[in-house]
């Protein structure tokens, strides 16, 4: 993105575009956040996805073309320049450590931290949804104390079991499913983050703010 804040917008095959812009700070993500609701009820539109920093839509190439889509985005952003996007504060109950924590206490030793300050600093902080993504429900959640960043596990599980609380880099997270994954996990909750008979099926939605309460 530009000093003048112009995104990148370009062509991703036949009939996906691309908005990029560049970084994903959290004024940038909530104006992404407003461009991709925007785009959601255009007919053309098949599907939009919202990344950090980004935002791909899949159009209807028959119905609309490349460059009136460019054109389209363009405005969007404009428009989103001082978008409001509503927020809800959801509230995760999370049991933290033991069998449903596992990586709790390499955690707080590598933070240089007591156990009880790792289960403080995650729980008392507030956090917004940036994305979701690599899971259908799975949420990358901004807003992690800064004494709690850590790369991710050099050794990713092979199963991590669905409702772990985990963190890695920035961020916190909640895996959906049981899956693969490289999070470090301190916790558990029982709680339902993807439910196809639900409306909407995640939990979570772009904007909305989280906060993990201890079990």
């Amino acid at each position: 993105m530009s000093q003048f804040g112009t995104p990148n917008i370009r062509r991703l095959g036949q009939s996906a575009i691309v908005l990029d812009a560049g970084e994903s700070a959290p004024h940038v993500q909530r104006r992404i956040w407003a461009v991709a609701r925007d785009e959601r009820v255009r007919s053309h539109a098949r599907e939009v996805v919202v990344g950090a920093g980004n935002l791909t839509v899949i159009f209807e190439r028959h119905t609309i073309a490349y460059d009136t889509m460019e054109r389209e985005l363009g405005r969007a952003w404009d428009d989103a320049r001082d978008a409001v996007v509503e927020a809800r504060t959801i509230e995760i109950p999370v049991h933290y450590g033991g069998t449903d924590g596992p990586d709790l206490p390499a955690v707080a030793e590598r933070c240089g931290l007591k156990e009880e300050a790792v289960i403080d600093a995650h729980a008392s902080a507030e956090y917004v949804v940036s994305f979701l993504g690599f899971l259908p429900g799975f949420a990358y959640l901004d807003g992690l104390d800064r004494r709690l960043h850590l790369p991710r596990r050099e050794q990713p599980r092979t199963r991590v079991p669905a409702g772990s609380v985990a963190i890695a880099g920035a961020q916190s997270g909640v895996y959906p499913f049981d899956s693969p994954g490289g999070w470090h996990v301190i916790g558990r909750t029982p709680c339902t983050m993807f439910d196809p008979s639900r409306e909407p099926v995640s939990l979570f939605e772009l904007g909305d703010r989280v906060r993990f309460v201890t079990q």
